[in-house]
């Protein structure tokens, strides 16, 4: 079966964490690097480029390359990059990116986190079925990642 109509992962998650902290965690290549499993060469600098060493067991071969668009601060970070773009041998820098856009929001039990990765449907129909579930299941892992980094779910 040949899944189309693929564009959008949403996931959300409220942690008792102030804002702020939470948005250092996001936004701060290093703290960025502790929950994502990664370590990251570049600061996160609107308009350039971040590398670093994916450290996720399993998948220590692979580099993190992330495009990053915006930061308002403690509201707003968005990037692009390459979704489930795991095999070493294959060139994926001539197919589109995905964009991933986190938004905080201050609330009386804490920090809502919202993570929307879209543009699913631009990525080659041979990956986009396999690269939407992948991230739609690592999203909501690394929502729990950043949860425990900063503190308690609600």
């Amino acid at each position: 079966m040949i899944e189309t109509g693929i564009d959008r992962i949403e996931k959300e998650i409220v942690v008792r964490a102030p804002r702020s902290k939470v948005w250092r965690a996001i936004t701060d290549f290093r703290e960025f690097g502790e929950w994502f499993q990664a370590e990251m060469n570049d600061p996160f600098v609107p308009g350039g480029l971040s590398k670093g060493r994916i450290t996720y067991p399993g998948y220590e071969h692979l580099t993190l390359e992330l495009h990053v668009e915006r930061m308002e601060p403690e509201g707003f970070f968005s990037w692009r990059w390459h979704p489930y773009a795991i095999d070493p041998q294959q060139d994926y820098s001539n197919e589109p990116t995905t964009l991933v856009v986190f938004e905080l929001e201050e609330i009386p039990q804490g920090t809502r986190i919202r993570v929307t990765e879209s543009g699913f449907d631009n990525i080659p129909l041979a990956r986009r079925s396999e690269a939407f579930r992948r991230n739609s299941e690592g999203w909501a892992g690394q929502l729990q990642n950043i949860a425990r980094y900063v503190g308690q779910t609600e």
